[in-house]
């Protein structure tokens, strides 16, 4: 389930951030990049979620690591100064768009790699 969500959001934070740069980058240049720059994250953890082994285990344990770094960054940004982001990113407010499953999820995603790492 962990994986399949992952897979969700990897898909979806790519079209969206896909269809924001394509469309109206000079809008929003900061959120825009940010929103790409998830998408990847998104895309690695469930790459590493997904596969067996050693390096497998550490890419995901990078990238949710880094996610849930992002998220409370941002989030906390977007709190704080409105300013520097005119649009929503995927961890715009913590993830508020998304039913604050962005903070959730890199959260559920640690404790998982640790209950399930090996010795």
């Amino acid at each position: 389930m962990l994986i399949a969500v992952y897979g969700l959001f990897a898909v979806a934070a790519s079209a969206r951030a896909g269809f924001q740069i394509a469309t109206k980058f000079a809008e929003a240049p900061l959120a825009y990049t940010l929103s790409a720059v998830a998408a990847v994250v998104y895309v690695l953890a469930t790459i590493g979620l997904a596969r067996r082994g050693p390096g497998a285990r550490r890419l995901a344990w990078a990238a949710v690591s880094f996610e849930l770094l992002g998220v409370l960054v941002v989030g906390t940004l977007t709190v704080l100064d409105r300013g520097d982001f005119p649009a929503d990113t995927v961890w715009s407010v913590y993830g508020r768009g998304y039913g604050f499953v962005p903070l959730v999820l890199p959260v559920v995603g640690l404790w998982w790699l640790r209950r399930t790492r090996a010795g």
